[in-house]
């Protein structure tokens, strides 16, 4: 179970270099066109296809964080099963995949079902890994 986990912490590193490298160059164009510009000014004046890594790596620090939990949980209980791995690695799956889409299209509905679907499986392997470690 600690497969999914670091390879769901390493995709996050991977939009974390990804959010600065769309971010950078523009903050810095903006500051050395403006002296007196903030950084929540330049922020906000950056196109949405720069923001939206940003906002990936923002989400990937949110639900995620239940996952690495559950899964550390399931390790440490030495409860794991293919079951378990299997629903682990779809959940990785689902949250690459919504990080690239929210990353270069940004379509909220294919974004929404990406999410429902991680959460459904999140859901699923929490239940599951309860009935194993309770039983």
């Amino acid at each position: 179970m600690i497969q999914p986990v670091l390879a769901l912490i390493a995709w996050s590193m991977v939009m974390l270099v990804w959010l600065y490298a769309r971010r950078v160059p523009l903050l810095v164009r903006y500051a050395l066109n403006e002296v007196r510009l903030n950084s929540s000014d330049a922020v906000r004046r950056l196109p949405p296809q720069v923001q939206w890594p940003a906002d990936n790596y923002n989400n990937l620090m949110q639900q995620p964080t239940l996952f690495y939990a559950l899964c550390l949980g399931i390790h440490v209980c030495g409860v794991s099963n293919l079951d378990l791995e299997y629903m682990a690695w779809l959940y990785v799956a689902l949250r690459v995949t919504h990080s690239i889409v929210q990353s270069t299209w940004n379509i909220t509905t294919i974004r929404f079902c990406l999410f429902l679907a991680s959460s459904g499986v999140l859901g699923v392997l929490c239940v599951r890994a309860l009935l194993l470690i309770f039983r």
